[in-house]
């Protein structure tokens, strides 16, 4: 077994267990230590797409976070929204620095209807987030959980995109965890919604 698939086990493995034990005072991260600095070897034209989606979709995570640090009422909800707001925070720097690093932007177009084709989800509307600054209390964790859990379920489409249509290997373990990651983050947010 390579040490790549065993590491993949061992990921799984760990995901089958907090699933299973359902405990929302652990929260899930993203991204394990020992993500490469550098996404050595080739890369296409999907590769950069990807990351410049993922960097736009999760720059707009960070506000919901913020708002869920925030004015969280649960302390279960306020711990998450901290775990996954950190998470997502150095995922952001990681790819940034893997485009540069490709001598390409770290944004793309934002028409995100335009990406529709190759795994591009419509963004969290200003609407929505309007709306969720504006609530409060009991309201506001049920509008933050239901709205987190969609946008963390369009960052899983995208991943798997990126793992058919990409080619760089470091950029495809890397949608590989945040497959895994956000799957888990859904599952907790799941337990939270029901409670």
């Amino acid at each position: 077994m390579t040490r790549i698939r065993a590491v993949a086990a061992v990921l799984v493995a760990a995901a089958v267990l907090l699933t299973g034990c359902k405990d929302v005072n652990q929260p899930a991260t993203a991204v394990p230590q020992g993500v490469a600095a550098v996404a050595e070897g080739p890369h296409n034209a999907y590769d950069v797409l990807f990351l410049q989606m993922m960097i736009g979709h999760q720059r707009q995570g960070l506000e919901m976070l913020k708002l869920g640090r925030d004015k969280g009422v649960r302390e279960d909800v306020v711990n998450l929204a901290g775990a996954i707001d950190v998470t997502e925070a150095e995922e952001v720097d990681r790819m940034s620095g893997w485009l540069t690093g490709w001598n390409e932007q770290a944004t793309g177009s934002d028409d995100h209807s335009s990406h529709a084709a190759h795994g591009g989800q419509a963004a969290t509307g200003e609407e929505q987030l309007a709306a969720l600054r504006n609530a409060s209390g009991a309201d506001f964790e049920m509008k933050f959980l239901n709205l987190l859990i969609a946008h963390q379920h369009n960052a899983v489409e995208m991943a798997q995109q990126l793992k058919t249509n990409g080619q760089n290997t470091t950029v495809k373990q890397f949608a590989e965890r945040i497959e895994l990651s956000r799957t888990q983050q859904i599952q907790q947010m799941l337990v939270l919604v029901s409670g």
